[in-house]
């Protein structure tokens, strides 16, 4: 059975790879994907038929590699390093949507953007026909106050 994993390695590796490319989409953070580079390289010194304990430093300096220099290019490129980047509601400040319920004087309403509903107010002095295209200019928990374009 043992003989048959040794001689099989590239089966595993391939697993190896494919398995930490899946917890990779569900972190984001570039950093399983680095043992999945090192699993790949593993993988094609398996099939040139080096060793298991070659195979496994192979695995082990690509990985680190992959750590060292393409994690942060992929964070550079791909997530821009900004640490003050707005996300979840905070980023639907500035963004335009389309009254789908008329936001009356004093009351509020509901606003689609991208597909989403939220609950709207406006600081203007007249009614939000529904239909009529907004931009937020801000919110309070998950009422956004949006204003006609």
């Amino acid at each position: 059975m043992l003989e048959y994993f040794l001689q099989n390695m590239w089966q595993i590796w391939a697993v190896v790879a494919v398995v930490c490319l899946i917890l990779e989409l569900s972190s984001g953070d570039f950093f399983i994907i680095c043992f999945s580079i090192g699993a790949v390289f593993a993988l094609i010194s398996s099939v040139c038929g080096l060793g298991v304990y070659w195979q496994i430093f192979i695995f082990a300096v690509f990985s680190l590699l992959s750590v060292l220099f393409v994690r942060p290019v992929a964070l550079r490129y791909l997530h821009k390093n900004d640490p003050n980047r707005a996300s979840n509601a905070d980023a639907l400040l500035g963004r335009t949507g389309r009254v789908t319920e008329a936001i009356p004087v004093g009351g509020n309403g509901y606003v689609q953007i991208d597909g989403d509903l939220w609950r709207a107010v406006s600081p203007s002095a007249t009614l939000i026909p529904a239909g009529t295209t907004v931009r937020v200019v801000g919110r309070e928990s998950t009422i956004v106050t949006v204003e006609t374009l």
